[in-house]
């Protein structure tokens, strides 16, 4: 078929691709903060670079660590200190307080030859003292505008207290949910996690992250590092140029375009070249096909594990290969500041690379403004999550709620009812913040608890409790009081789940069902025919096949965060109608993994009928719980889509010319609630396989009870076209026949033809 091509990379989520209202636009401001801005401070920039010395240049491109716990002047802050008298530190990482950080910072400042300021970061990935849901859990509400909300909320309360820069947001697409940090990303959606991944950016940065209320943002971590093989933390990715550009690059791009400030390399590596040393997605895409003049900051020790990969034979060859790859500042380990002077020496390394790695440093601190005003008002600091804060966590995590089952209308449950037991390893539990939190917050501001939410929520009824089985389901000892209370009680709320610690890095698990013995707990509750409602508070997708049909409700909550136990409340009694949807799809069993939507259809795909097809004896070929599912407390029913029109040229589209497909949605039911509705495409035929379906238009709408809107989404060329496997990047276009899917999850039925000629 004709083809056609074009070199210039398209935006991952630009306008042409959004979902009506729901589209979150570029503002001038975002770009305002960009790396582009920075060239306001190049004379600057470059006349401090003309006066630094080379130990001052690659002092600027070391981080080294702190101790959260720890103050200036303690005897194990001395190699920080001194570094940062003698001007040879340019950042450092977990320090946070307005004290601390000013002490520190002062060093800096006053104390070195030329004054120059730190630049302090912190993993701040959902919260700061406000814990809002987990990343996944806020991909749940398939509303951009929540995680907006949280990083707002955690820039102010993070910056107050002199953090500069977040590691944050995580952007990496996985199929994986053995992987422990699928709890810290969007799920396994390139457009969803594009759209969430550029509101967060925005979020964080606002209106210019140079204000006293705005972070710097770092799009981590690039790249693929959500294809480890097996699940395992930092194993192994081999992925072809195609899929790269397809599945695992769109997020950065949004993040980019929604003018995020720096980049950090992933711990694998990519087609054998681990991404610390990778000049390819570095360098020639990152900082010349995309022109990101930001700064590129390795993972921990990063640059030191090159040599544990087998690419580098020492520190010294470790620091040159990800210098000349285009990493501008080294997380913890010391390989480029011990060996810099030697590697420019030999000619390994050139004085242009040092000096252009140190000016990305030095522009993000004159974007911060940090060389105007170093110093945060020590009065001024935020020390608690403030009403507001709570109220945007508390709306969040219901927000992102996603009822997966409700059979005879279990839920919600009344106010009124007359007694109620609330049972489980996470009812009493304040292990409801989910991975990533500052140890500080998790101590000072535990999670409201799931029990007394409930007592509250129903102050006249009986509320009994037992936990029945403990977070690592090892002991069991328990259950009977737990089955007491359910016979005694009118309905019955198990609590389960895994503990924060069984997610988020280094946190793989082989087995993602319930720990240990919590399905006994949940079979024997069942046992007593009594009504009752699964919670669950996970970190990731979990196989519950074991347990579901015994289950009259499900209610997947996520680690909520700060305000969880009012969340789940709000949800159980009717307070808020559930309208999340699953943002990663949910297997039977571990062994159907890797299962997700948008997988390709192989050449022989599925056939009930037909033994020589594309599945397993043992199962059937669809997950536990689609991408995109999700229940209310109401009915919807979608009118037939319709297509503006049935064709239009690849060159009309090149063009940025677009066709629009809309659809009616109606509330059916007797309460008012949120949908979202969902829109697919195929490429029926093309020169490289295809997903038999991408995700490319959602939009969450709220209707009462007998209310409808339209719903419009505009597709473009960004849509219809995919990229192939020339290193150089090749966007293509080609002509021929698109199916599209309209409905409220990836298994929608009703379907469009568009002829692309």
């Amino acid at each position: 078929m004709p083809e056609l091509r074009r070199r210039t990379l398209l935006s991952a989520i630009g306008v042409t691709a959004a979902a009506g209202a729901a589209v979150t636009s570029q503002s001038p401001s975002a770009y305002a903060a960009s790396g582009k801005a920075g060239a306001r401070y190049e004379s600057k920039v470059q006349g401090l670079l003309s006066r630094m010395t080379l130990e001052e240049k690659l002092g600027q491109l070391q981080q080294l660590p702190w101790a959260y716990d720890l103050n200036p002047g303690s005897g194990s802050t001395k190699e920080v200190e001194d570094a940062a008298r003698s001007g040879r530190l340019g950042s450092v990482l977990s320090i946070f307080g307005a004290k601390a950080t000013n002490e520190l910072q002062r060093l800096a400042v006053e104390e070195s030859r030329l004054g120059i300021p730190l630049l302090f970061g912190l993993d701040v990935i959902h919260g700061f003292w406000t814990n809002f849901p987990i990343p996944l859990a806020q991909a749940s509400s398939f509303d951009p505008e929540v995680t907006r909300s949280d990083a707002e909320v955690s820039a102010k309360e993070a910056r107050s207290n002199g953090v500069h820069w977040t590691f944050s947001p995580m952007m990496d697409v996985t199929h994986e949910p053995r992987w422990g940090r699928i709890a810290e990303g969007t799920g396994e959606d390139p457009y969803l996690t594009a759209r969430f991944a550029a509101a967060k950016v925005e979020g964080y940065q606002g209106s210019g992250y140079g204000t006293k209320e705005t972070l710097a943002a770092c799009a981590k971590h690039f790249v693929a590092y959500g294809g480890a093989e097996g699940g395992r933390d930092y194993n192994t990715v081999d992925v072809s140029e195609s899929r790269l550009r397809n599945l695992y690059l769109p997020p950065f791009k949004a993040a980019l375009d929604a003018g995020v400030a720096t980049v950090m390399a992933s711990f694998n590596t990519i087609g054998g070249v681990p991404a610390h040393g990778n000049a390819h997605t570095l360098t020639d895409i990152l900082k010349k096909e995309w022109d990101f003049d930001g700064l590129v900051v390795s993972d921990w020790t990063g640059v030191q594990e090159l040599i544990a990969h087998g690419f580098a034979e020492d520190g010294a060859d470790a620091a040159r290969l990800a210098l000349n790859a285009g990493v501008d500042m080294e997380m913890s380990s010391t390989n480029l500041l011990t060996n810099g002077k030697k590697l420019l020496r030999a000619g390994k390394i050139s004085q242009r690379r040092i000096d252009d790695a140190v000016a990305r440093v030095l522009r993000l601190k004159h974007a911060l403004g940090l060389f105007d005003d170093p110093y945060v008002e020590e009065s001024a600091a935020i020390t608690e999550p403030s009403a507001a804060a709570r109220k945007a966590a508390r709306a969040a995590a219901a927000r992102s709620m996603v009822l997966l089952k409700n059979d005879g209308d279990v839920l919600p449950l009344k106010k009124s009812v007359g007694s109620l037991a609330v049972v489980g390893p996470f009812a009493d539990s304040t292990d409801l913040l989910g991975t990533w939190v500052v140890p500080a917050s998790a101590e000072r501001f535990p999670a409201v608890k799931v029990l007394d939410a409930v007592r509250k929520a129903a102050p006249d009824a009986k509320v009994t409790y037992a936990q029945g089985v403990d977070p690592e389901g090892k002991d069991a000892g328990g259950v009977d009081k737990a089955v007491a209370a359910a016979k005694a009680a009118d309905v019955t709320v198990v609590v389960v789940g895994e503990p924060a610690a069984m997610s988020g890095e280094a946190s793989a698990r082989s087995d993602i069902s319930l720990p240990g013995d919590q399905e006994k707990l949940i079979s024997a509750i069942a046992e007593t025919g009594k009504p009752f409602v699964v919670v669950l508070v996970n970190g990731r997708p979990l196989t519950v096949g074991d347990w579901l049909d015994s289950a009259p409700a499900v209610l997947e909550a996520w680690h909520p965060g700060t305000e969880a136990g009012n969340a789940v409340a709000d949800v159980l009694f009717g307070t808020v109608n559930p309208g999340g949807k699953l943002p990663v799809s949910f297997p039977r069993t571990v062994g159907q993994i890797p299962i997700h939507y948008n997988h390709e259809s192989t050449g022989r795909p599925y056939d009930a009928d037909n033994k020589y097809t594309s599945k397993y004896l043992d199962l059937p070929p669809s997950p536990q719980f689609p991408f995109g599912f999700g229940l209310s407390y109401t009915k919807f029913e979608l009118g037939t889509p319709a297509l503006s029109r049935g064709s239009v040229s690849a060159r009309a589209l090149r063009k940025g010319d677009t066709v629009e497909v809309s659809v009616s949605v109606r509330n059916t039911g007797s309460r008012a609630g949120d949908e979202v509705v969902q829109l697919y495409v195929r490429d029926v035929a093309a020169s490289i396989t295809q997903p038999v379906r991408r995700l490319r238009g959602f939009k969450r709408v709220t209707l009462d009870a007998g209310a409808s809107t339209k719903v419009r989404f505009q597709l473009g060329a960004d849509d219809l076209g995919f990229w192939t496997n020339d290193v150089e990047g090749e966007f293509r276009l080609e002509e021929g026949a698109f199916e599209l899917f309209v409905g409220t999850s990836s298994t929608a039925e009703a379907k469009l033809a568009l002829k692309v000629t």
